[in-house]
């Protein structure tokens, strides 16, 4: 299932956009001019794309589970209550909150370019703006979870949500098991970026990080 996505956009699908260009011919500039260091740029731009945008989500998602009130604000509307941590600003205007249950899982992607909850999530991945991940996620979405090492149930149910400039969603992972006692700082070590997008499930107690 996917949810409509009616937008425009003016620049071809496999095309750089008008800006996109400009960044980069600015970088260029720049790092010839010596003023830049790519790969200073290139750590600073991983940063914002794993570590402190996804933060803030991952902060919302923890309350969530912990919260049975703010849980249903989420759900109900997740612009205001994403706003409750003064998480506001470009791109999250309009953020509609899909939960995960243990019969449904939910997966965005944004078929006609990179439409992206940034408050929440930070910088959009590089494979979120590519063309393969924004086909295959509706027609393929299991093979796509596959590709991210998911493997999902038979019975459950994949819902693809499709991203607009209206509207951007931020999926709310399930709770892991064995962190009934967990505070909410821990649980949010839990959340990953790709757990609120769909491709990846929360980590376990026993995981890593």
């Amino acid at each position: 299932m996917s949810a409509s996505h009616d937008h425009d956009h003016d620049h071809d699908h496999s095309e750089l956009s008008e800006t996109e260009l400009r960044v980069r011919a600015l970088e260029t500039v720049l790092t010839e001019k010596g003023y830049v260091d790519p790969a200073a740029l290139d750590l600073l731009i991983e940063t914002y794309e794993t570590k402190v945008g996804p933060r803030n989500g991952a902060r919302v998602v923890a309350r969530a589970w912990t919260d049975p009130a703010y849980r249903a604000r989420l759900l109900a509307d997740a612009t205001a209550a994403i706003a409750e941590f003064g998480f506001t600003g470009r791109q999250g205007e309009h953020v509609v909150a899909v939960e995960n249950t243990p019969r449904l899982h939910n997966m965005v992607v944004c078929t006609l370019c990179s439409c992206y909850p940034w408050p929440v999530l930070g910088l959009p991945p590089v494979w979120y703006k590519s063309a393969p991940y924004r086909s295959r996620a509706v027609k393929d979405p299991r093979g796509v979870l596959a590709d991210f090492g998911v493997t999902l149930p038979d019975d459950v149910v994949i819902r693809v949500w499709d991203s607009t400039a209206e509207i951007r969603y931020l999926v709310l992972p399930q709770r892991p098991d064995g962190t009934a006692d967990w505070s909410e700082e821990r649980l949010a070590d839990l959340v990953t970026r790709d757990s609120m997008i769909g491709t990846g499930l929360a980590r376990s107690p026993q995981d890593p990080a």
